[in-house]
């Protein structure tokens, strides 16, 4: 990801934020797919925090996808518990 790092006081706030949300995304079984991706990029463009509902996958299988999706969708995963995930990328002024 091209984005610097994000703090830990950063992390902890918008994990706050964070749960105050519902799951706007889920993933399946089948994996992350494009469109998963392109609707996690729609999402990402009109907020900031997606959260995301892991449906299906075991605990290491989720650590995994978490890394893939942070990479691929250039976005910061934030905190993830359970079966579901936080992910942040902050608004440029271009868009």
């Amino acid at each position: 990801m091209d984005q610097a790092p994000i703090g830990g006081a950063e992390k902890m706030r918008l994990r706050g934020l964070g749960q105050q949300l519902e799951a706007t995304l889920k993933l399946g079984k089948e994996g992350p797919t494009p469109a998963f991706f392109k609707e996690l990029d729609r999402q990402m463009s009109t907020r900031e925090l997606v959260k995301l509902r892991f449906l299906g996958a075991d605990r290491h299988e989720r650590a995994a996808l978490c890394l893939e999706i942070a990479t691929a969708g250039k976005c910061h995963l934030v905190g993830a518990v359970g079966h579901t995930a936080l992910f942040y990328r902050p608004r440029t002024g271009a868009g």
